[in-house]
């Protein structure tokens, strides 16, 4: 495992890692509750403001140094094989900034393994990745995230997502005001299934937002997801 001290770029049969932990269990979304290993990547091509893993990205407030390293496609396979869950949860950062890799990682995973992969929905996805992966959770990001739109809505991305037939969109929302917005999305860009997922990074928070949010999502027929890793431990990592 080498340290990275910047945001270059590893070679394709390595990946830039920002944490490898489980067994743990999947928090938001269609496999909430399943057991899990994750492998955080480091780096992401949107700076969003309410991110919850700024570790994994900005550097005026962290350390890449000490956030990020680089590994080895094998060490991380190892690493995943060491934990046993059932279940790869690759998230980031943006996953798919390094999609090579991922690929790489992917036909050298032992077959058996679930992969789920958390995107933002920017990057459209290669065949080996889009053959392997048992769901894409994409995650278009809202108005809310301070990010401006062309940056943050690419529709030929969220289009080959869709068109996979394995995408589940999942939007964070800070208030029943954003829920406007993600229905004009869902319904400019045929997204199916979507999940709402209040923002916030305290069980208090998450519950409030259940609570407030619940009752127009049940009128739009959307699913609903909390976070369950901040309700049983709040905003720890590694967990």
């Amino acid at each position: 495992m080498t340290s990275i001290a910047n945001a270059a770029r590893a070679p394709e049969t390595s990946l830039v890692v920002s944490e490898i932990f489980g067994p743990t269990w999947q928090g938001e979304g269609p496999s909430l509750g399943r057991l899990a290993v994750f492998l955080r990547l480091g780096h992401c091509n949107l700076t969003c403001e309410w991110c919850d893993t700024p570790y994994t990205w900005d550097w005026t407030r962290h350390d890449a140094a000490a956030e990020l390293s680089v590994v080895t496609v094998d060490y991380a396979v190892r690493e995943v094989v060491r934990v046993g869950a059932p279940l790869l949860v690759i998230t980031g950062g943006e996953p798919l900034m390094q999609q090579q890799a991922l690929g790489v990682l992917l036909a050298r995973l032992p077959r058996g393994v679930d992969v789920e992969i958390e995107t933002n929905g920017t990057i459209i996805p290669g065949e080996e990745i889009r053959a392997r992966v048992a769901r894409f959770n994409v995650s278009p990001k809202l108005a809310n995230a301070g990010v401006r739109d062309a940056k943050r809505l690419k529709p030929r991305a969220l289009a080959a997502l869709n068109a996979t037939g394995k995408a589940a969109f999942k939007f964070v929302v800070s208030s029943a005001d954003d829920l406007a917005e993600v229905r004009g999305l869902v319904e400019e860009h045929s997204l199916k299934p979507v999940y709402i997922m209040p923002e916030g990074t305290t069980p208090e928070a998450i519950l409030h937002g259940l609570r407030e949010l619940s009752p127009t999502i049940l009128e739009y027929g959307w699913n609903i997801t909390p976070r369950l890793h901040v309700l049983i431990w709040g905003d720890r990592r590694g967990v």
